[in-house]
């Protein structure tokens, strides 16, 4: 019998390998609990809640689209997720709290950002294209390794400066201009869900880039999207977003579980072997 039961929230999910990640740390360290998709309408969160609330989950990860529409839900939000208003973690504190929490940016630093070795690195321009629930913790991340000269660009403008209003430091950017920006930047940063398996893909080429030029993905699965792909054509370093993934996920296991979870080479193996 499971004891304990967690999950993601979020739609679409098929393409999630969260349940394969969490499942291999449960059996690793000799936890009895189970980790599931959990593919909800907007209008269902509140009752996914309050399976937290009542015990019946027992903490549960948060995807697009659905990491500020949770907020209003929860008792309270700690640490990285009251900075960004960005929640992809939740669980039941001892005084019977349901609490809100951030683990992308953890992620994305330690799967992107401190692999990068620029001498200079705060003077990088940075490109972020989308406003969804992660791009707000990829800024933060940004700002907290000084660099200042950071470009939104979303599809609907609107959403781009709802993320300004986090951070007015950064400039925004119509979407319909990021090619031509793009010769003037020094890292990329997708965060949108454009190159998802079964998605839609970008219609920019990105001709015209610095020859040093840092592409980083956010999607993992396909572990290279078209983009990826075509950046690698011309040379430039790219990076997809499994490490991050990875990494958001030990953090969680952590908060729900007490416990640091090894990133192993079998388990690196075990995810890889189900990527497109």
């Amino acid at each position: 019998m499971i004891d304990k039961k967690f999950g993601i929230i979020g739609r679409p999910l098929s393409h999630s390998l969260s349940p394969m990640l969490h499942n291999y740390w449960f059996k690793k360290y000799g936890i009895s609990a189970n980790y599931s998709l959990i593919e909800i309408e907007l209008n269902e969160i509140e009752k996914i809640i309050e399976k937290i609330r009542n015990n019946v989950l027992h903490g549960i990860n948060v995807t697009v689209p659905y990491k500020q529409a949770v907020i209003p839900f929860l008792d309270l939000m700690v640490g990285d997720a009251k900075k960004t208003l960005s929640v992809n973690t939740i669980s039941l504190n001892n005084e019977g709290k349901v609490v809100g929490n951030n683990t992308d940016i953890y992620g994305f630093e330690q799967g992107f950002l401190n692999k990068l070795r620029n001498q200079n690195f705060e003077q990088n321009v940075v490109l972020v294209l989308g406003a969804g629930g992660v791009t707000a913790s990829v800024i933060f991340a940004l700002l907290n390794k000084k660099i200042e000269k950071i470009f939104v660009s979303n599809r609907t403008v609107k959403k781009a400066y709802e993320i300004k209003k986090k951070f007015p430091s950064i400039e925004i950017l119509k979407w319909e201009n990021i090619e031509a920006k793009a010769k003037d930047v020094d890292i990329i940063i997708n965060t949108t869900s454009l190159g998802l398996t079964e998605g839609s893909d970008f219609k920019q080429e990105f001709k015209t880039t610095k020859p040093n030029l840092v592409y980083y993905d956010i999607i993992y699965n396909p572990v290279e999207t078209m983009m990826v792909k075509k950046f690698k054509k011309k040379n430039i370093l790219t990076y997809n977003g499994l490490e991050m993934f990875i990494y958001q996920g030990q953090k969680s296991f952590f908060l729900w579980n007490k416990i640091n979870p090894e990133i192993d080479i079998d388990l690196k193996k075990k995810i890889e072997s189900k990527l497109k």
